[in-house]
């Protein structure tokens, strides 16, 4: 409410809507917080640092990166796990899926 009154030529303060809010009892709508969805609390080794931040490559097929991440589709949140050739930058694989690819091959 308070960005959209601080749009109108008046005088407002955050706490002054908060007030007048309380008082008409009308409340905020809660945002809630986003899903936590590292887990740092596990036994699995973590992989060695190779690349040390040097992504330039001169061979195709030498070094791929991959990465996890998620994404919004109308059945909900899927992971997405993609894989690059970092000499191309192209595409190597992709899957997407409803569990963490990660955790679903650590389970096996």
């Amino acid at each position: 409410m308070w960005d959209d009154l601080i749009k109108w030529p008046y005088c407002v303060g955050e706490n002054r809507i908060a007030r007048l809010m309380r008082a008409e009892g009308i409340r905020a709508k809660i945002v809630k917080k986003w899903p936590a969805t590292t887990q740092s609390n596990h036994r699995i080794p973590v992989a060695a640092n190779r690349l040390n931040r040097q992504f330039t490559v001169d061979h195709p097929n030498r070094v791929w990166a991959g990465d996890i991440g998620y994404v919004w589709t109308a059945e909900g949140w899927l992971y997405l796990a993609v894989v690059c050739d970092l000499y191309s930058r192209a595409v190597i694989g992709w899957v997407l899926g409803p569990s963490s690819p990660v955790t679903s091959r650590s389970r096996r």
